[in-house]
């Protein structure tokens, strides 16, 4: 498979508690529009190369690590979407998306648990630095039962995502070996952008590299993503036009994914200003990394920059 992902630079950018990590991919000349690509619960910003490497040149992209992740995992808790929501505030900030300062368009990404930061951030504490929001299978509630047991229902719902986080490797080989067996991951392992992402989860030292995401953070994170109201209320006060993304299969290559046209007519999005696309052939993961789903994700960030 070919890679065109661009490489990045690695900035920080100051947030309560500290320094948050990110990977910044710069635009060819001033005043170009900021596209800012936040990851899910137990990923970090290199799963966004390849969308990145369609969009650097022409837009300003930066894509943080989140609190409890990679490069970031030293920030301390309390952890939420909330607090996400401020740390890409932060981001955008650090990039001069203000209005009132007349600074350039601003577009907010986000994937699966990073879509519900972005909902909750152009609703919220970014209302005001957000030009159009894009959201790549996720963002929109889950039916939750009263009383779900959250650590039962996040097992389910991330499988080896999650068991990887008690787990110990020999070295990188290993680690590729376990997301081989991933039926949503496996085939784009041996991709370098795809490797990369995998490495950059990874801290210590042979024989017992681990991943660097907190465990606490993603329980946290977990709860918040099932059971917050907020999510649910923020997509309906949305100041600015949204685009739903949808991959066809989900965490594990099956069909339906998360989403799906049932459920979406169920969700009635139209008064909430969202609009929903299927990316065919799309698993909950490739939707980030196969060319239709790149260029998908890439057309909605131009088309949300260029809106009037």
């Amino acid at each position: 498979m070919s890679d065109p992902a661009r490489d990045p630079e690695l900035i920080s950018v100051p947030v309560e508690g500290g320094e948050l990590a990110a990977l910044h991919w710069p635009a060819d000349s001033p005043g170009a529009p900021i596209a800012v690509l936040v990851h899910g619960i137990t990923a970090n910003a290199m799963a966004w190369a390849r969308v990145a490497g369609a969009l650097a040149g022409g837009f300003e992209v930066v894509a943080p690590d989140l609190r409890g992740r990679a490069a970031s995992a030293g920030l301390p808790g309390p952890y939420g979407l909330e607090r996400h929501a401020a740390d890409v505030t932060a981001v955008l900030d650090s990039l001069g998306a203000d209005d009132d300062a007349g600074a350039d368009t601003a577009v907010l990404v986000g994937h699966s648990m990073g879509a519900y930061v972005a909902t909750l951030a152009t609703a919220g504490v970014a209302r005001d630095r957000v030009h159009g929001l894009v959201l790549v299978d996720g963002g929109l509630s889950y039916p939750t039962p009263p009383g779900a047991d959250v650590d039962a229902m996040l097992a389910a719902l991330l499988g080896p995502s999650l068991d990887r986080l008690s787990m110990t490797f020999p070295d990188l080989a290993a680690v590729r070996a376990f997301w081989s067996q991933h039926p949503a991951v496996g085939p784009w392992v041996d991709v370098p952008s795809v490797a990369a992402y995998l490495a950059r989860d990874v801290v210590g030292e042979p024989p017992a590299l681990r991943s660097a995401c907190v465990p606490e953070a993603v329980r946290v994170d977990g709860g918040d993503v099932l059971l917050n109201e907020r999510v649910l209320e923020a997509t309906t006060d949305l100041p600015v036009p949204a685009t739903l993304l949808w991959a066809t299969r989900g965490m594990f290559d099956q069909i339906p994914g998360l989403y799906d046209e049932v459920r979406l007519a169920q969700l009635g999005l139209e008064p909430s200003g969202i609009t929903a696309r299927e990316v065919p052939d799309t698993n909950h993961y490739s939707i980030l990394w196969a060319s239709q789903g790149v260029e998908a994700v890439a057309a909605a960030v131009r088309e949300a920059a260029a809106r009037d």
